[in-house]
């Protein structure tokens, strides 16, 4: 079978564009600026010769061993030293030449804790403008263990998304407590001591079953009604109108 002339044409276009890449690849295009080894060894090479400016923690720990006793124990044991008082390599080389800036002001603190909706739940929010107006934060939190002067006692103290959501909702007159069982000490450990979540369908039922004393809850079949799922896992308890 006699091959069509138009294959014998893009056989001849494709041979000439690899030979093209080809030489284009190992003839014309130099060596460094394809060569993985040599740009990883120029990028070693700049990077070595910038100067060093942090000095790392374990620097800070041999002069200031009681800060970061405090620190280690705290809720900003985390963070670098350097991450608040910026870099420190020459005042751990000569502690005298000065000291590195202590943010003492209100503009630093709130780089992380002024309120965004995209923060984990309880991780501490302020609204600026409202907390403590026009006091340094230093004033009243130990930047080394920033535990406040008083835990807070209320719930939307920490959890202000879920209160404003709830409070526009048909459970708006709900206490937290009515649904959550609240350790004393989720107070001033958040996360290691978290509160109870219902993790049975008889528990909603206590208001929305046919039998419930509550009159104004709407009332369901608890034994058929969206089972075997638990409740929440379709109704955002905090907004229970919506479906999740």
């Amino acid at each position: 079978m006699r091959i069509p002339e138009q294959v014998h044409r893009l056989a001849i276009v494709i041979g000439a564009i690899v030979v093209a890449t080809l030489v284009a690849r190992f003839v014309v295009i130099p060596r460094s600026l394809v060569s993985q080894d040599l740009h990883e060894a120029s990028t070693v090479q700049r990077e070595l010769l910038k100067p060093i400016k942090f000095a790392g923690s374990t620097a800070c720990q041999m002069c200031h061993g009681e800060v970061a006793e405090r620190s280690r124990g705290g809720y900003h044991k985390t963070l670098s030293c350097e991450g608040c008082h910026g870099p420190a390599t020459k005042h751990a080389e000569n502690p005298m030449s000065g000291k590195p800036p202590a943010p003492r002001d209100r503009k630093s603190c709130p780089v992380c804790h002024v309120y965004d909706p995209s923060r984990p739940t309880g991780f501490p929010q302020i609204n600026l403008t409202a907390h403590n107006p026009l006091k340094p934060c230093i004033e009243c939190h130990n930047p080394h263990n920033p535990v406040p002067r008083k835990a807070p006692q209320a719930c939307e103290a920490c959890h202000a998304q879920i209160e404003r959501t709830k409070a526009v909702s048909s459970h708006a007159l709900l206490r937290c407590t009515t649904c959550h069982t609240v350790p004393d000490r989720h107070k001033t450990e958040p996360r290691s001591a978290a509160p109870s979540i219902p993790q049975r369908r008889e528990f909603c039922g206590t208001c929305h079953a046919k039998d419930a004393p509550e009159k104004n809850a709407p009332k369901v079949d608890i034994p058929t009604h969206g089972s075997p799922y638990l409740c929440w896992q379709c109704h955002y308890p905090h907004l229970p109108e919506g479906r999740g």
